[in-house]
């Protein structure tokens, strides 16, 4: 199942998404360099995300803890049948 999430303090999350009894989270940035937000941690701690992936318009790739990113240029040159490996494997 996949959800938006969002709090009442204004944290939200773009993708929620279910498998196998464990949450992952997605979001999606217009930004060249994504940055860890408030609102991501905030999703990282009160939703308890075994996975956090963050797709942006660049083609660099960053990786704090328990996050990973992928640019949308080499996203797209898969398919968009391959969305679900980038968040869950």
């Amino acid at each position: 199942m996949a959800y938006f999430w969002a709090t009442y303090a204004g944290a939200e999350l773009d993708l929620l998404l279910f498998k196998n009894g464990k949450r992952y989270g997605m979001e999606f940035k217009r930004v060249d360099a994504p940055r860890l937000t408030r609102s991501m941690m905030t999703a990282l701690s009160d939703l308890k995300l075994e996975h956090l992936s963050v797709v942006y318009p660049g083609d660099r790739h960053y990786a704090p803890a328990a996050m990973t990113t992928s640019g949308s240029r080499r996203i797209a040159g898969r398919g968009s049948a391959d969305y679900d490996l980038v968040v869950l494997s």
